[in-house]
């Protein structure tokens, strides 16, 4: 059983979750939230697996909530709802430690298998849609230029060096196969061992350290 908290302003948004939500037997709303503040509460209370968070709320907004969420480091994970696909916050939630975002116009049944994905582990955005998010923002945003040779501050086996820049370059699991010759059993294997090994959450959480290191820029592909 998946339990979902509900973090949203508007009581319409809520309903509409909780009707798309209602006739799933292998989900469960434990609680709504109205705002950010609220939302943290709920979550360190109710400790859902996933909560589903809206950007704009009063009190602290969704990215702050986010990042109070994570910190508190509970098994919860967080899906942003964002009104429009390049949303200005998106990228800074997806740094505040959300397991991916979400159109808030998805069709209910992206909306479940989202939840469903995050629940088991994984990110709820695609690799490719991971890299046309990140390379927006960082574009938007002057930054110094990556060094030549990054150094990568975590114990990675050359194996795991390859897949974490494939991860950064946006590269799903069958197409690092593919690249570098191995099973996709092999390189699920290896994503495992390298998430755990700097710390991320997801697929997502990894791109963006990638990116802070210097693995992959913007113009990279």
């Amino acid at each position: 059983m998946t339990t979902v908290l509900i973090a949203d302003d508007q009581p319409l948004q809520r309903m509409g979750y909780l009707m798309v939500l209602a006739n799933r037997p292998d989900i469960t709303v434990v609680g709504e939230a109205s705002n950010g503040i609220q939302a943290v509460r709920m979550t360190a209370e109710l400790r859902p697996d996933v909560v589903l968070m809206d950007v704009r709320m009063p009190g602290i907004d969704g990215i702050e909530a986010t990042r109070r969420v994570v910190a508190a480091g509970t098994r919860s994970r967080v899906i942003v709802l964002t009104t429009f696909d390049l949303d200005e916050y998106a990228y800074d939630a997806l740094r505040a430690g959300a397991s991916g975002f979400l159109l808030k116009d998805a069709r209910p049944e992206e909306l479940l298998s989202a939840i469903q994905a995050v629940a088991a582990g994984d990110a709820v955005i695609s690799p490719r849609m991971t890299r046309r998010l990140l390379d927006t923002h960082i574009l938007r945003r002057p930054a110094p230029e990556p060094p030549s040779n990054p150094v990568i501050p975590y114990d990675l086996s050359a194996r795991e060096r390859d897949v974490f820049r494939a991860i950064a370059l946006g590269m799903s699991n069958a197409e690092i196969a593919a690249h570098l010759h191995l099973t996709e059993s092999t390189v699920k294997k290896h994503v495992s061992g390298l998430l755990a090994k700097i710390g991320a959450r997801d697929r997502v959480q990894a791109v963006i350290t990638a990116y802070d290191l210097g693995l992959a820029r913007p113009q990279d592909g």
